[in-house]
């Protein structure tokens, strides 16, 4: 058998062998594509004492017994703002603290802790937007007051696992909406 005939040999039992190779090859984690709606906003104003501009593709949940405590739902992202409202009686500073506490119990998760303060004179609004960076199970809060007696705690908490690298997309999208509430945001 010449060196030819030989070498074609071994090249046919080498594709044989490798070509009956079942291990499966693991694939990287990939993502859905999220489509987002066009923002458009509606007014929300009710018997609460304030009035401000959410989205209409989001609703408004009123499951709590408390005097507007109620829910922002985003049922195509699984999203919701926990909106909750109290009134202020010489104790702003507990209602501030117990805000600034809420976001601080996810240092554990968080990469980080944005602060961003808000503040609206002419219409009394002042407030702090908290962004906590990471795997943390909420990713936006923030509070709003008038320092003298109303005090407007939110946050956002999503129906799934914290994942920072896949809900990115829609924090952003549903950050955007948070900030269109607090700058839109009054006292009656």
């Amino acid at each position: 058998m010449s060196k030819k005939y030989l070498y074609l040999f071994a090249v046919v039992i080498f594709f044989l062998i490798s070509c009956n190779n079942n291990e499966t090859v693991p694939r990287p984690k990939a993502y859905f594509r999220i489509d987002t709606p066009e923002k458009s906003y509606k007014t929300y104003s009710a018997e609460c004492p304030f009035v401000f501009e959410m989205p209409d593709y989001a609703f408004i949940v009123k499951e709590k017994d408390e005097f507007c405590w109620f829910d922002i739902w985003f049922p195509e992202n699984g999203a919701t703002i926990y909106l909750t409202y109290k009134s202020v009686s010489n104790n702003l500073n507990a209602h501030v603290e117990d805000s600034h506490e809420f976001v601080y119990k996810h240092v554990v998760k968080a990469d980080a802790i944005e602060e961003t303060p808000y503040q609206n004179d002419s219409l009394a609004v002042y407030g702090m937007l908290y962004e906590l960076k990471g795997n943390t199970a909420s990713s936006i809060q923030f509070y709003l007051t008038d320092s003298a007696t109303h005090f407007l705690r939110g946050s956002l908490y999503f129906d799934v696992r914290p994942n920072k690298d896949s809900l990115a997309p829609v924090i952003e999208f549903i950050r955007e909406d948070i900030i269109h509430l607090i700058e839109s945001f009054h006292w009656k």
